[in-house]
């Protein structure tokens, strides 16, 4: 079965009332131990990231009998860009977390609540959405490919960015996005070009400006687990064992963290040869949250992971 490209417009009252997005899904008959994983996508892709023949974090989600939905985020796809006068990011986890209730009362039925899958960008807005508390029932995050600090040199790179988009030569982002020739198989960077889009700068310029600032604001007010992973060999950020536990000790709300690097994967950690074991344990993480229990300790439980082969 292939995934369903769809279209929804919102039409409740809240800060996306009228927008068009649009995205691919996945279906499965949910049960009270199953969750509904929405996966929102970095800069420069689409919804397609999650979806690349051979790599696709929906296939997989599919096959343990998890229902999935992709969202185009605003800008990207079909989907209506939003006005931010302010953040970006928080413009966009306001956009989506209306957007999701909707998607939850159209496909939530019968599932234990929402497990948010964020990639990159996808992962500053994906944590907001957390520190909002919504309205429907979020179970916890799963990010990769982000941490706090960009080397130095990308703020003074991506203000230079003459347009509102930069769309990069597809070998030239390819690069960027991958680890070492022996991290990916042979039909790789190439089988992900499709998903590729250009992207928005004022993202790029607000993960050098503005992101760790915000991260210290959102983190304690996310009441959720979290899972993070960031690739041993990602190019994007500053990327070692303070960092990570940097970013897991600021969490201080959540019930616990499961935070490591990836070892033997650049930053789009699904296209690698490890891709497939990665999204295996961010669908585990989804799983495991769909029984809920009330908290015997509130105290987190961060597990720092060195790096290895």
């Amino acid at each position: 079965m292939s995934s369903i490209r769809f279209t929804h417009e919102v039409t409740s009252a809240g800060p996306a009332r009228g927008m068009t997005f649009t995205g691919r899904r996945r279906t499965a008959e949910s049960d009270e131990d199953t969750p509904l994983v929405i996966a929102v996508h970095g800069g420069g892709y689409s919804s397609a990231y999650f979806d690349v023949p051979g790599y696709s974090l929906l296939d997989r989600a599919a096959a343990l009998g998890v229902p999935i939905i992709a969202i185009d985020r605003p800008g990207y796809g079909g989907s209506s860009p939003v006005p931010a006068d302010g953040s970006v990011f928080l413009a966009n986890a306001a956009a989506l977390a209306h957007l999701i209730g909707e998607l939850w009362q159209a496909h939530g039925a019968g599932a234990a609540g929402v497990v948010l899958i964020g990639h990159s960008i996808g992962v500053p807005i994906s944590l907001a959405i957390a520190a909002s508390t919504p309205e429907w029932p979020l179970l916890g995050v799963a990010a990769s490919g982000c941490l706090l600090r960009e080397p130095e040199h990308f703020a003074a790179i991506w203000a230079s960015i003459p347009d509102r988009t930069l769309r990069s030569p597809d070998k030239e982002k390819a690069a960027r996005m991958f680890g070492p020739d022996w991290t990916r198989r042979d039909d790789m960077p190439e089988a992900a070009y499709f998903a590729n889009e250009p992207v928005l700068k004022a993202e790029l310029v607000e993960s050098s400006a503005g992101w760790h600032s915000l991260f210290q604001d959102l983190a304690p007010k996310i009441p959720v687990p979290v899972h993070l992973r960031v690739g041993e060999f990602d190019q994007l950020w500053i990327v070692d064992d303070e960092q990570i536990a940097e970013f897991a000790a600021a969490l201080t709300s959540s019930p616990f963290v499961d935070a490591a690097l990836f070892p033997s994967a650049g930053h789009a950690i699904d296209y690698h040869r490890v891709g497939a074991a990665f999204q295996t344990q961010q669908l585990a993480f989804a799983l495991q949250l769909s029984p809920r229990r009330p908290p015997t300790d509130s105290r987190v439980a961060q597990r720092i992971r060195p790096p290895g082969r």
